[in-house]
Formats: C-alpha cells, structure tokens, sequence
C-alpha cells in the first residue's frame, strides 16, 4: 500500500503544486503499472472529494498543514471514508510514506489525525450552502449558482456521483453484436450505436477504428446537428465530434487553435479512417477572410468552465475561473463565427457547462447585435431542460452529462 500511496501522493503533488491537469499529470508521472487502475481511482477520488476532505482536516488540525502533509491527509482520508480499507493499514501505509519523505517530524501529527478521524463523527457546517458544498465537494461560489439556477434541482444535480464510460462504434459495426459476442455488459442509449459500458477498455480494436470513446453529450450534440454539405467544427479538439459529423456531412473542417491539440484531431481522423475532414490550425475568435459565407453549418464548442463534466474532470474544482475574460471568449467565437454561415445555413453554440451566463445569457448578447439570425426550436431523445435559446442537459437527467446546445439560422 505504501508505493499504491505514493504514486498518488507524486501524480496529486503536480495537481497541487504545479496546477497541472490531472489526466495529463497521470500519463507524465511514471508509476507503478500493476497498481495503474488502483492509483488513477484514488487520484479521482481525492479531487472530486476535495473540498469533503480539506473541511474534515481544518476541522481535525489546530492549524493547517503544510501543503505535503495535506496530500498525505487527503489520500488516506479518502481511503478510509470511500474505498473502506481497514484503518490501521492506511495509517501505518501513511505513517511509513510520510518517513520515507523524510517527514518523520510529522509521523505522529498525522498518525493522531487520522485515528482521530476514524474516532469521531465529523459533523457538516450548518449554513445551507457551505453544508452542500461539502456534502458534495462542490465551490462554495457554484453551489450558490446551481442553487439559484435550478431550485430544487439543484440538490439532484450534485449529488450524482455515477461514473459513465460511453462507447460509439464506427460507421459500419454493429456495436451491440460487438459487446454481446465479447462478454461485455452495457446500456444501450438513445443514440445509434453509443452503448455506455465500463468495463471495455482499449485494446487493439480501438487502435484498428472498430470503436471509440466518447462523451453522450458530444453524441448528443451531433445528433442535433443537420446532416450539410460543407460544414466548419470551429473548436474542434481532440476530434470527436468532428468525426462523428463526418458520417453525415460531405465535408468538414475541423479547427483548432492549438498546435498539440491539431496533432490530437489529425490522429483522431486516422484511427477512425476517416477521408472527408480537413485539420486546420486557426484561431476561431479572429476572423478568416476565406471563411466568410462559405459554410452551410457551423458547430461552436466553445471553451468554458466545464461544470457540466465534473466527475469526468474533478480538477475543474481548483482552478480559478475568470467568468467574465471567460464570456468574452465565448461570444467573441461565436460572433466571428456567425461570418463563416452562408444566407440560410445553421449556427450553433454548445459548452459542457450548466451554467447560464455561460449558455443562454450568450445566446442574448450574440442575437442583440446579430439581427440577421434567429433561434430554432431543437430536441433530442437524451432528457434535458427546455430554455429560453436552447437546451440544458443535466448530470441527474442525461446520464451524467451536463452541457447546452442552441441553434441558430442565418435569415
């Protein structure tokens, strides 16, 4: 147990300490692989229980712990209340990492905090909206926000805590035949051969195009978008929707800022052996002067907090988040796009956030000062919120996933 803890304490200690994101922070930190499942799992769990585990330790230290003592803190503490393991394993475990750190001064500091909180019942805060915010390991500035949003929604909205892994097949493979000859459980969604299963993992078909993973809600995204022949993905990174758009447009071209991440959409275009896509680095917040009236649909995913994937991304949590440079991006995108939309062609504007300045407030700024389009009314066979643009889908509703969509048409 005392190297499963360590490798969580170094890949946890990059989260922290040097704000990196944790997927990449998981594939940068080497470890030890027979213990991989088992460390990623931890390392999850500590960041989406964060705020849960930072409240039990200011309520179990005096005065808080240096920032390594804290990551040691939060690993066993995680152990202990969600993964069950016997106590006097993870305190010795954590005891015993703590020396090889060379923290002995600190070994009975934490050895007394932990017995102390396997000893007693911690109760939560007592104000409403800092009794949520632990409960549910949710900043205490969101859950206002969901509060205010959603009323007695919102309640349901944090307290999911299902992790969903989705599947789609390639253009051609029956998917379901798939899982059914190769043992595998799954849940079939209302999305032509999108299967959400858990227990399928990469393995050579993944690399060979038979099958991919990705999100419900960028599935979801894709159904409501009208098969045209020239279509842009303006914020196309890593590629999946752009691919999946593929199979109903006769071309696309796929956009991205970002050096690295164009690398990520062209190889997500090989392994799915896909021909009709064109990767392009461009900025889509400046305007493209080739780009004007060319296109029949544009997709606008555009950057955003992310609080509809949580589970997914549990290091959203730390990271401080300016909302207002944040909107400004998004509508400076989606006005540079509404360039790109022939007379009569399609507009849309998605994020993976559930948030409303972030979605419809948008949608509002862009129709003030964009008179030449109008909304149309859209749905989809995934459970949603109807709003006053678009659509809202939610984590307790949508299988977990929590994003917008609005379209829009070019009068």
């Amino acid at each position: 147990m005392v190297i499963l803890f360590y490798d969580c304490y170094r890949i946890l200690g990059e989260v922290y300490k040097n704000g990196a994101y944790l997927k990449q922070a998981i594939n940068d930190v080497p470890i030890e692989e027979l213990n991989r499942a088992k460390t990623t799992k931890i390392c999850y769990g500590v960041l989406d229980k964060d705020i849960e585990l930072s409240y039990y330790i200011s309520v179990l230290c005096d005065k808080s712990p240096k920032l390594n003592i804290k990551i040691l803190l939060k690993i066993a503490l995680y152990n202990l209340k969600y993964l069950e393991k016997k106590p006097y394993a993870v305190i010795d475990s954590t005891v015993e990492l703590a020396k090889k750190l060379g923290k002995a001064a600190n070994a009975g500091f934490i050895n007394a905090v932990l017995r102390k909180f396997v000893r007693e019942d911690i109760k939560l805060p007592q104000n409403k909206f800092e009794n949520l915010s632990v409960k549910y390991s949710y900043p205490l500035f969101s859950v206002k926000k969901i509060c205010n949003l959603f009323g007695d929604l919102a309640e349901d909205i944090m307290a999911y805590d299902k992790e969903n892994t989705f599947v789609r097949f390639n253009q051609g493979i029956d998917g379901e035949n798939y899982l059914k000859q190769n043992g595998f459980e799954y849940e079939v969604t209302p999305f032509d051969n999108l299967f959400m299963c858990p227990k399928l993992k990469i393995n050579e078909d993944f690399y060979k195009g038979v099958f991919t993973f990705q999100s419900i809600g960028s599935v979801a995204i894709c159904d409501i978008v009208d098969g045209v022949d020239n279509f842009l993905d303006a914020c196309a990174a890593p590629g999946g929707k752009s691919v999946l758009l593929s199979q109903k447009c006769n071309q696309v071209t796929s956009c991205e800022v970002h050096e690295h991440r164009l690398e990520l959409i062209k190889s997500y275009i090989k392994r799915m052996n896909r021909q009709n896509i064109t990767p392009l680095l461009m900025d889509s917040s400046t305007l493209n002067e080739k780009f004007i009236d060319k296109f029949d649909g544009v997709l606008c995913d555009v950057p955003c907090s992310g609080y509809g994937t949580l589970k997914n991304n549990p290091d959203i949590k730390l990271k401080q988040i300016d909302f207002n440079e944040l909107n400004k991006l998004q509508l400076a995108i989606l006005s540079n796009c509404a360039n790109y939309v022939k007379s009569g062609g399609s507009l849309y504007y998605s994020t993976c956030t559930i948030f409303d300045d972030e979605n419809d407030k948008i949608i509002e700024k862009f129709l003030a000062n964009n008179t030449d389009f109008i909304v149309e009314n859209i749905k989809s066979p995934l459970q949603n919120l109807k709003t006053k643009y678009g659509l809202q889908f939610l984590p307790n509703l949508s299988f977990g996933a929590g994003f917008y969509i609005c379209k829009l048409i070019r009068k």
